[in-house]
């Protein structure tokens, strides 16, 4: 995977040391001089919360409250979408947006809660000449915040596959961008990309398995997913994908057993209740369910 130096997330975020450092000791960040991929988007989600006024304090506290609130998260502010609403954050995971910090739902539909406005900014520039694949990736990311510049998203992903077609982070995020759009072919095309330049990203098999679930090869989507699984063991969405999945191919044992996995890591958030429910139903149905006696 690729390596940030600090240096360049400086340039790319468009931040300043002093706010890295101040976010870094607050917790916020893990402190280092080099980062993932993935510690850019977290940095990024950082920024464009303080840039709504929303307190360090506020963010580290609904971090750890979101931890707890959802059992096997191990990083909300990558496994969950994030928006700030009036000086407190939410995060929006399993079709629902939560409060974590009050355990509260929360509405998330208007256009000025959203953690857009930086993004808008960046937008607005126009793209100098002889830019970087980081210069491109970033502005990426930056657009697809905005489902109205999806195109254009698209457009600066795949000039970063130009510079370097193996180049995993962006046919991830080509990808998504098609799934929403519900283009399976491309989706699929750009999620295997992504397998083959880097054979160990679970999230890529757990998005190639959504794909082959949508198009209807069940058989193949199983195995996605459980490669995913193999890869990424705690990795709550995709054994509740694969229980729902064991479900449709009429193997009720296996689906049993991810719902129990996927309760495990998350038995008190919005799915754990069907989740539960579901469990309950295949136990019932059981015809060679062991009965306790007292």
């Amino acid at each position: 995977m690729t390596n940030f130096e600090r240096s360049d997330l400086l340039r790319i975020l468009r931040i300043t040391a002093r706010q890295l450092n101040g976010w870094q000791k607050a917790g916020l960040i893990a402190a280092g001089d080099r980062f993932s991929f993935f510690d850019l988007l977290q940095i990024k989600k950082v920024r464009d919360l303080r840039a709504k006024r929303v307190k360090s304090a506020t963010i580290r506290a609904s971090l750890l409250a979101m931890l707890q609130q959802v059992a096997g998260m191990e990083n909300p502010l990558l496994e969950a979408g994030v928006f700030s609403v009036g000086s407190r954050v939410a995060f929006r995971t399993g079709g629902a947006a939560l409060d974590p910090i009050n355990g509260q739902f929360v509405m998330d539909f208007a256009d000025n809660e959203r953690v857009v406005e930086a993004v808008a900014r960046v937008r607005a520039r126009p793209m100098p000449a002889g830019q970087t694949l980081l210069d491109l990736f970033a502005r990426g990311i930056a657009l697809e915040e905005d489902p109205a510049s999806a195109a254009e998203a698209i457009a600066s992903y795949q000039k970063v596959l130009e510079l370097d077609p193996a180049y995993a982070p962006a046919h991830i995020n080509l990808g998504t961008l098609y799934y929403h759009q519900r283009d399976f072919p491309k989706a699929e095309l750009h999620y295997r990309k992504a397998i083959e330049a880097d054979s160990r990203y679970a999230l890529a098999y757990f998005d190639l398995g959504n794909v082959l679930d949508e198009t209807k090869r069940l058989a193949e989507a199983i195995a996605a997913y459980r490669t995913a699984l193999q890869l990424a063991p705690t990795y709550a969405d995709a054994h509740y994908n694969l229980a729902l999945a064991y479900e449709r191919a009429k193997q009720p044992r296996l689906a049993m057993r991810h719902w129990r996995a996927y309760l495990k890591l998350d038995n008190h958030g919005p799915w754990a209740v069907h989740a539960r429910s579901q469990l309950k139903r295949l136990l019932d149905a059981d015809p060679l369910k062991v009965i306790h006696r007292s």
